[in-house]
């Protein structure tokens, strides 16, 4: 019933004219993009002195990734 009231509403209001969506998806996807780049950007300049730091000592993949979690410093997006 959910699914015929939302399609009879939907069809309702493209009948009146009015357009679905958003009109400038394009615009608002790049300017998504443009800020995730911006966020990941900020990201990596603020981690990557440590990790140079920490691979000066030799530490394989690993050992720089185990070093990072006994320092607490979180994943780009928040995860240990």
């Amino acid at each position: 019933m959910i699914s015929q009231r939302t399609k009879e509403a939907l069809a309702a209001v493209k009948a009146r004219g009015m357009r679905l969506g958003n009109p400038q998806i394009r615009q608002a996807q790049e300017a998504a993009a443009e800020r995730r780049t911006a966020i990941a950007e900020d990201f990596a300049a603020n981690v990557l002195p440590i990790i140079r730091e920490i691979q000066a000592t030799g530490a394989s993949m690993r050992k720089t990734a185990a070093a990072l979690n006994a320092r607490g410093i979180p994943t780009a997006r928040g995860g240990t």
